[in-house]
């Protein structure tokens, strides 16, 4: 006799199959891990048939061993993201305490993820979606974690005022190009755009953010951004124009730079008090 969950599998497994889902077998066992309710199970599968994302359907998606609640409005947690947050974990393996802010923090899994790690440094998340910072206050309270989350514009001189002597940013911040925006993947066009769009070249947010919050960082200070494929040196170029210092790439897991990271040299400061 066939196990009911493993005909339920096979079953959603044809539905996504039929509307050309590639990965039809793995994304089966997932809604019925998720999903016990047969017609619910198959609701879903339907509507992932139509490429809508199978994270929205389901509510809830892993990043760095850890459970995130998504939906409509946040950008989904990825796993190329999981190397920035190892990235920032190992340059602050020597160091406890101090404060980090991730500025467009989404779901704030990144915030989230360092927190639980760091769990004597500070953590705050700026983004500038009221519903985005929804799911992350939603993640911090499902977590039991007390990263603080503030409603303002990462590009906004006002903002990043209110900081000083930061011991690290991190960010993944937009960086799709225009071009980039109008060959979206069926999945994405349901994502936010604010949270995917970089401006014309998709450097705009690494531009910006690196000239503005490079003053809030103490000597020393740590500033690390997820980046896209083939931007890694462009972003480079970025942060050493700006002064940071021991700038360095790191891969992901499939070997594409995906973390660009450099020091603050504390350089500004003083040029500022010349000033």
């Amino acid at each position: 006799m066939v196990n009911p969950v493993v005909r339920l599998q096979k079953e959603l497994e044809e539905i996504l199959l039929a509307g050309g889902i590639e990965n039809a077998a793995m994304e089966a066992r997932w809604i019925t891990e998720d999903i016990t309710d047969a017609e619910q199970a198959r609701s879903i599968a339907q509507k992932r048939a139509e490429h809508y994302p199978l994270q929205y359907l389901l509510g809830a998606w892993e990043f760095y061993g850890m459970r995130f609640l998504v939906g409509e409005g946040v950008l989904i947690p990825r796993a190329d993201t999981e190397t920035l947050v190892d990235t920032v974990l190992q340059c602050r393996r020597a160091y406890s305490g101090g404060t980090i802010v991730d500025l467009c923090t989404g779901s704030g899994c990144i915030a989230l993820a360092l927190q639980q790690q760091l769990g004597d440094t500070k953590i705050c998340g700026i983004d500038l979606s009221p519903k985005a910072l929804e799911y992350a206050r939603k993640n911090a309270e499902f977590h039991h974690l007390p990263v603080e989350f503030y409603n303002a514009n990462v590009l906004d001189p006002t903002m990043a005022a209110q900081f000083s002597d930061l011991d690290g940013i991190v960010s993944n911040p937009p960086y799709l190009t225009a071009d980039d925006m109008h060959t979206l993947q069926t999945e994405v066009t349901h994502e936010p755009s604010m949270a995917l769009a970089g401006g014309e070249d998709g450097l705009r947010f690494y531009r910006e953010i690196t000239a503005l919050w490079k003053h809030t960082l103490k000597p020393g200070g740590l500033l690390a951004f997820e980046v896209g494929m083939g931007q890694a040196e462009a972003v480079r170029a970025i942060l050493a124009e700006n002064a940071f210092e021991n700038i360095a790439v790191v891969p992901d897991l499939c070997g594409i730079d995906r973390v660009v990271y450099g020091y603050n040299c504390g350089r500004y400061r003083n040029e500022e008090t010349e000033s």
